[in-house]
């Protein structure tokens, strides 16, 4: 590995809806870069980030895809992040631990739901941005629309440091504002540039842009705004330096420009990201807790502060087995070293230290503060989980997994390939923590849920490819929930039994409400005062409440955003134990389900589609019938969009369907909004075909 300076790394992701460009991009900038000597191309199926034969396939990223280059002198680790909403989890995962990011947008589609998404995972996370305005040689690009979107939809103080000359086919280079120069390309490989004086037509709007993003700047940066108000002239090299400083505090986002399929303007973005975008210096450093006394604690970007690394990730490789994608904070690591894993308390061996190139491996002796690479051998470490020395423990905030949507069951086509598919099973869930995968005793089927239809597709033709395990799926299903509607107070439950020996006695009293806060699931509250109930039998209460809201009453669907409060109960010197305490608080949940009301709730999902004049009335009028609620209409061009909130269930397969409607010509895209009650005369059908599944299992 080449020594290089911790002020000179650029840890980013290029992140964006789908369909932007960022492999595009990413493929772009390996090649500038010397890493790849042949551009791929993501309609032939070759590039080098999508490596998986699934990415190869459909035309999408579904797993990100980590690499190293160099970049005038700057070592620059790249994730290519998914854009599809089914994969956030990759998306979610890559942001908490990386610097910095280049948010890339369709120069035609602007600002999309699933930018809207990135954008706040990235907010989440506090990383700084530059904006790619891509794919202006398209039909319909419009440069100063997009910069509108990025104000008014993504609230981002913005300004664009590039202009570019024409669109669509007449696109023919980019103009610095800062510099004040204008780039030609001469060449189709993008890598012959002239460098000339901005055209006389131009010289005014360079000047007004320019105007613009110093007065933006201003906002953001106390030295540029001293300037600006004295009207003092301010010089590029004072703007560029003005710019990084008010990026890294993420009150800035400059915006570039230009096309990286026809390769123009990849080596003005990589320009950009060393100059605007964070070294692991320039971040603040990292914040943990010590595992034994919860006090805070503060790791410096140091390679020679003790160990703090955070395994963000985790992928199956054929010839070496796991590969633990590592981010190191603090202190360095040593091939064949020992760790200590804080999140699950053990000790683990790293048997190799390898730099990922998308699929392929570098090996490496060592890796410090600043990282990021993949280790071999270890044992019992997750998604979440904190490295660091034995003796200078420290726990690291895990991240936050999205909760999933769409189920179905799954059994395997031939009875022998019963236990391996739970072992299958389970090394996707060491991959992937947005998969879910639960037994259902009442039907006797094993359930899988993920993100959505495409996420379990995956899942499944993976299951066929690298497992050989060929499995019968049910229809997708919604994941709906159960939450009470009115607050019910001084609800008991009991659990006595007397058989002869030693009885059980359990008893509670709970009231239960509606949570304030949705999202928040089951919240347990103990007020229980003067020893009514002793203290050790608390915990089996608390897990007696938690177990029963895993099935509600209305057809066994999981029970949340309720909060229940212990007020009181009683026990038996002899008889009770944790057992009978737990059934007890069972069985009062169950009842105050039922007295507080209890409904359905369903995925309401938030839909943007575009599509040509002449179809959109019949696009709306589907869409009405899918019970959706149109929030927006607008245009863009020649096209037409609306934005509207459709449950989940009524859009399985809608792909096919707006296909057909349209002659292939509308797109939309789709992510979770929020959970809302579901009709009566649908909640009866649900609850009607439930009740209906479980009366078939008993007759067999």
């Amino acid at each position: 590995m080449e020594d290089t300076a911790l002020k000179d790394y650029r840890n980013i992701g290029i992140i964006a809806h789908i369909d932007a460009g960022k492999t595009t991009t990413t493929e772009r900038i390996l090649f500038y870069t010397g890493v790849i000597h042949k551009m791929g191309n993501i309609d032939e199926g070759n590039t080098t980030m999508d490596w998986m034969e699934q990415e190869q396939e459909r035309g999408i990223t579904i797993t990100a895809a980590n690499t190293t280059c160099f970049w005038k002198n700057k070592k620059i680790n790249i994730i290519d992040t998914p854009g599809h909403v089914d994969f956030t989890i990759e998306v979610e995962r890559s942001l908490k631990v990386l610097d910095g990011a280049v948010v890339v947008l369709c120069g035609t589609s602007g600002v999309q739901p699933q930018t809207e998404t990135v954008w706040r995972q990235a907010d989440r996370y506090g990383v700084p941005r530059v904006a790619f305005v891509n794919k202006l040689d398209r039909l319909g690009a419009n440069f100063e629309r997009v910069l509108g979107d990025i104000h008014e939809r993504l609230g981002a103080n913005a300004a664009a440091i590039q202009l570019p000359d024409g669109y669509e086919d007449s696109f023919k280079g980019i103009m610095d504002i800062i510099e004040e120069k204008y780039y030609v390309y001469k060449d189709d490989q993008g890598k012959q540039i002239d460098t000339l004086p901005i055209p006389e037509d131009f010289k005014k709007k360079v000047k007004e842009a320019r105007h613009i993003l110093i007065e933006r700047l201003s906002d953001a940066d106390d030295e540029i705004m001293g300037k600006f108000l004295e009207e003092k002239d301010i010089t590029a090299s004072e703007i560029k330096a003005g710019i990084r400083r008010a990026v890294i505090k993420n009150a800035f986002l400059p915006v570039l420009c230009g096309t990286s399929l026809r390769n123009k303007g990849v080596q003005l973005v990589l320009d950009a990201v060393c100059d605007y975008l964070p070294s692991p210096l320039d971040v603040p450093p990292i914040k943990g807790i010590d595992p034994s006394t919860r006090e805070e604690l503060i790791r410096e970007t140091d390679p020679n502060a003790p160990l703090s690394a955070l395994v963000f990730k985790i992928a199956t490789d054929p010839y070496v087995g796991k590969l633990f994608y590592t981010r190191i904070y603090s202190g360095t690591l040593n091939s064949g070293s020992q760790v200590y894993n804080s999140t699950e308390e053990t000790k683990e061996r790293i048997s190799k230290i390898v730099l990922m190139h998308a699929n392929k491996q570098e090996i490496v002796q060592k890796a410090s503060a600043g990282e990021i690479v993949a280790l071999v051998g270890l044992k019992d470490s997750k998604t979440g989980s904190t490295l660091c020395d034995q003796d200078k423990k420290i726990l690291l905030e895990n991240m936050r997994i999205p909760e999933p949507v769409v189920s179905m069951a799954i059994e395997p086509k031939t009875k022998a390939d019963q236990d391996k598919l739970g072992l299958t099973l389970k090394k996707f869930l060491d991959e992937d923590p947005s998969l879910r995968v639960k037994y259902d005793e009442e039907t006797a089927q094993t359930i899988i849920s993920g993100m959505g239809e495409l996420h379990l597709e995956i899942i499944i033709d993976r299951m066929k490819r690298e497992f050989n395990l060929e499995t019968n799926i049910g229809r997708p299903e919604v994941a709906y929930k159960e939450t009470i509607t009115k607050k019910v107070t001084g609800i008991v439950g009991k659990f006595i039994s007397q058989s002869g020996g030693r009885g059980q006695y359990g008893h509670v009293v709970i009231d239960v409400e509606p949570a304030e806060e949705k999202g928040k699931g089951v919240v347990f509250v103990n007020k229980i005062k003067g020893g009514s109930i002793p203290r050790e039998f608390i915990p089996a209460v608390e897990k007696g409440i938690k177990s029963a809201s895993l099935n509600g009453i209305l057809a066994g669907y999981p029970a949340t955003d309720f909060t229940v409060t212990l007020v009181d109960g009683s026990y038996h010197e002899v008889d009770s134990s944790e057992l009978s305490f737990q059934l007890a608080a069972k069985y009062a949940l169950k009842e105050a389900l039922d007295k507080g009301r209890s409904i359905f709730l369903e995925p309401i999902m938030d839909i943007e589609l575009s599509c040509p004049e002449d179809f959109m009335g019949t696009v709306i009028g589907d869409l009405n019938t899918r019970r959706a609620k149109i929030t927006n209409l607008g245009t863009r061009g020649k096209i037409k969009t609306a934005r509207c909130e459709v449950p989940l269930a009524e859009m399985f397969n809608y792909v096919n369907a707006i296909r057909s409607l349209t002659q292939g010509r509308a797109a939309f895209s789709m992510e979770p909004a929020y959970y809302a009650e579901v009709p009566k005369y649908i909640a009866d059908k649900i609850i009607g075909e439930k009740q209906g599944a479980l009366t078939k299992k008993v007759n067999r």
